[in-house]
């Protein structure tokens, strides 16, 4: 079983300075959520790691953040994709908890709860902070240029074997031929 990790903000849907704080600024970027589909139908689990600080800056609660995933999970379906888990730290920058990008928890979580080794697994995100998490424990950085992807392309230093592709579609379409089937 194949198990790709998504970051949320900037890679699946439109990234904001001021945070996505409710379902109505939760808008996909183009073809994002027909590479979800590509992702499911080829027999891969899709899983959203996310950093939710907006929670723990008190600018939105777990209600607004569980109407976006409702949109998303609703969207994504709609194309014929599936999300098969979505993991988010709440926790503002400033509390250094393990969970919250670039540290690698959420990452570690989820390898156990789909019982692969974190090093097999595969990270699509458009910060270094993603790419770090998983980095760290040895699986595959994947950069894509949409939110803040181009910038963190140009500003460089990513980790070693970094993937880099235009946007979400674009990494599905590789990721499979390269890899297979789930």
């Amino acid at each position: 079983m194949r198990v790709v990790i998504l970051d949320r903000d900037g890679v699946i849907n439109e990234d904001r300075d001021d945070f996505v704080k409710n379902s109505l600024e939760w808008i996909p970027l183009p073809r994002s959520l027909e590479a979800i589909a590509q992702f499911s139908q080829a027999g891969w689990r899709v899983v959203v790691a996310t950093n939710q600080s907006g929670i723990g800056r008190g600018l939105f609660d777990m209600h607004a953040l569980n109407a976006m995933h409702e949109k998303m999970h609703h969207l994504v379906g709609k194309v014929g994709g599936r999300i098969d888990a979505v993991f988010f730290c709440p926790h503002r920058p400033d509390i250094g908890c393990a969970c919250r990008k670039p540290n690698p928890g959420m990452v570690k979580d989820i390898a156990e709860r789909f019982g692969t080794k974190p090093e097999q697994l595969i990270l699509v995100g458009d910060s270094l902070r993603d790419l770090k998490s998983v980095a760290t424990v040895g699986g595959l950085p994947v950069l894509v240029k949409t939110g803040k992807g181009a910038a963190t392309f140009e500003a460089g230093d990513l980790p070693a074997n970094t993937r880099v592709y235009t946007d979400l579609f674009d990494a599905a379409h590789d990721l499979i031929a390269t890899f297979g089937e789930g």
